[in-house]
């Protein structure tokens, strides 16, 4: 049982001091910085500021849209049309900072350094694709992006105290695009208005 509390103690202790290093909740939690600040410090101040992904990227598909035009048959006839388009993808993360900042940079080589997998902060997407339209239906082409998520944490280590600490500790979470996409072609009958507005005229 004492054994037991004694190594409860020492837990204790050495999250207070880690609370105190990072920033935690302390008796003064109101000068924390917001995360936003503490990033643009970022090799501004900092004697280092290094981002530690928290495991592999997570992979999964975008929202699903429209790209390009609808393609409406008038004709009594089945026809194929061939819809150019162009749709781009970028990157977000959970600060809403531009990774064109040196946080930013140091993010995409560490992702490339650590996963052997460059990071992408915008893909563009260029292409004709046929679909085939019988008639009296207008057909269109959705695209659903692959992206890539990546979490972890900033830790910069300030020359001199900022805000009361030379220790910060910044959780973030960025997502762009793989480079791949998922395309599909639909169809589907006009409406009244439809009709009238593109073959009735």
């Amino acid at each position: 049982m004492f054994r037991n509390r004694a190594r409860a103690a020492g837990f204790l202790a050495a999250a207070a001091v880690v609370g105190s290093l990072t920033g935690m909740p302390t008796a003064q939690a109101d000068e924390r910085p917001s995360d936003q600040e503490l990033l643009e410090k970022c090799g501004n101040g900092t004697k280092t500021c290094v981002f530690h992904p928290g495991g592999q990227p997570d992979e999964f598909t975008g929202k699903r849209h429209q790209v390009g035009d609808f393609a409406y048959n008038c004709t009594s006839r089945k026809q194929r049309s061939s819809l150019s388009w162009s749709d781009t993808t970028g990157e977000t993360n959970s600060v809403g900072l531009s990774m064109s900042a040196t946080f930013g940079i140091i993010f995409k080589t560490t992702v490339t350094t650590s996963f052997e997998h460059a990071w992408m902060s915008s893909h563009t997407e260029t292409q004709t694709t046929n679909v085939d339209v019988r008639p009296g239906e207008v057909g269109w082409i959705t695209r659903a992006p692959r992206m890539q998520s990546v979490e972890g944490t900033y830790e910069l280590v300030f020359k001199k105290r900022y805000k009361g600490h030379y220790y910060w500790y910044v959780p973030f979470t960025a997502t762009g695009p793989t480079g791949v996409s998922n395309k599909s072609q639909l169809t589907r009958p006009m409406t009244a208005k439809e009709k009238a507005r593109y073959c009735d005229g």
